[in-house]
């Protein structure tokens, strides 16, 4: 297993042009001096700021802490600076005292071949889901949802109370290859059974109720959902039932999709919560983020079938790489970010979020990989993942930071497409 906080270490497993031994300068830095500032860096890598230069001038500014992009000469850290490589590759930071007449502005990621907008061109041809298309699927939800609203509004003692999309498409993270709609089904009904499949027959049947002109068959109990199914048009509905006891915030009891247990959870304020995230990082940038590393995800899957990374906790994950400053307007560093994040604490760091609970609310979580729901201060959404799970999304990571940083410093564009397909898969392009 790779080294999980030695970036710079783990950046001489590809070419690199910045190899210690071939920086350019006023002289050749000694083997001995490259290798002390690499070992510094070794250590100071799990840092997430830098220090301002001991000879005056501005603090650095970067996505978690500070890359000086346009320093000038003089303006760098000194040795025992703390630095963040996050987005920096292996020696294009240097301090005077061993490069002297280092300009940092000669020796940053490259972006010649491919570069941020480059990636929202392929984001928009090739990852997200159209605009047009998720109206459609958006307004085939709305159109179930207003049913069960007329039915209400004829029949109040219908126990059915309300429908909300939820997922991917109400976040708008939803991928181009979504294959269905997620929607929750609040049921209001202190009798309605608690037995996984004999709740799902209570809710199918009642849904048949409200939609008389489905044919039964096209509403189908499934292992933890209801299937609502649309002959000739739009995607299938998975309709996920929500124990309801009037509470005035919408909390009720969900059947989790991954054992069929009942977890506390809050559908209004599960998409309220992304919606600060989206707003926090404006121009889109935090929904693209989290679409592009979900096709990241799918393309790792498809090379290992037992890899597990489910889409709720990349959302955590950044989320809580957004809220301290991660998510930026250039997207390989915001995806560089997120790896890092990743490699860095081996996911062995405790995400909480204080949206709607305190920090104190929490007891302390079990496993390996902590992330709490937050709307839900007892359930790590984690709580089903081994070590071997942790350690394959770790090396998966690690395998992709790595090809991004050749990718952005390799010298032709047949090397920056070869490494960006590490990532995206053979179907990248440009």
């Amino acid at each position: 297993m790779p080294h999980a906080h030695s970036r710079a270490r783990r950046l001489r497993r590809y070419p690199h042009p910045h190899d210690p031994d071939k920086l350019p300068g006023a002289f050749p830095p000694s083997r001995e001096a490259s290798e002390n500032f690499a070992t510094r860096v070794d250590n100071a890598v799990a840092f997430d700021y830098i220090s301002p230069p001991k000879r005056g001038g501005r603090r650095a500014a970067s996505s978690m802490g500070g890359i000086p992009y346009s320093a000038e000469p003089g303006m760098m850290p000194d040795v025992g600076a703390i630095l963040n490589w996050t987005a920096c590759p292996a020696f294009s930071c240097a301090t005077r005292e061993l490069f002297p007449h280092y300009d940092i502005r000669l020796y940053l990621m490259s972006r010649e071949h491919v570069d941020h907008r480059d990636i929202v061109r392929f984001a928009e041809g090739a990852v997200n889901l159209p605009q047009k298309k998720a109206n459609e699927y958006r307004a085939q939800a709305r159109r179930l949802r207003e049913r069960i609203e007329n039915y209400l509004n004829h029949h109040p003692d219908f126990t059915l109370k309300k429908m909300l999309i939820s997922g991917s498409l109400a976040k708008g993270t939803a991928l181009r290859s979504l294959n269905d709609i997620d929607m929750a089904c609040y049921i209001g009904d202190a009798d309605a059974p608690d037995k996984i499949q004999s709740l799902l027959s209570y809710l199918a049947d009642r849904l048949r109720t409200a939609f008389p002109n489905f044919h039964p068959d096209q509403v189908t109990p499934q292992t933890y959902s209801v299937k609502v199914s649309f002959r000739g048009t739009g995607l299938d509905v998975d309709v996920v039932p929500i124990l309801y006891d009037g509470d005035p915030e919408w909390y009720g009891n969900l059947v989790s999709q991954e054992d069929g247990s009942f977890l506390e959870t809050n559908i209004p304020y599960h998409l309220e919560f992304i919606r600060k995230r989206k707003t926090a990082c404006s121009n889109n940038q935090f929904a693209q983020i989290v679409r592009l590393a979900k096709y990241w995800v799918q393309n790792v899957k498809r090379e290992q079938s037992n890899f597990r990374f489910k889409s709720f906790m990349v959302e955590m994950i950044l989320s809580s790489i957004c809220d301290k400053g991660g998510i930026l307007s250039d997207y390989p560093e915001s995806l560089q970010n997120f790896f890092t994040y990743i490699a860095r604490t081996n996911l062995r760091e405790t995400i909480i979020f204080t949206d709607y609970y305190s920090q104190h609310a929490v007891s302390a979580p079990h496993g390996r990989v902590r992330i709490m729901d937050p709307v839900n201060p007892d359930n790590n959404v984690a709580r089903l993942y081994s070590d071997v799970h942790a350690d394959a999304i770790v090396g998966a990571a690690l395998n992709a930071g790595d090809a991004i940083d050749a990718a952005l410093s390799a010298p032709s564009k047949t090397k920056t497409l070869y490494y960006w397909r590490k990532v995206f898969g053979p179907n990248f392009y440009v």
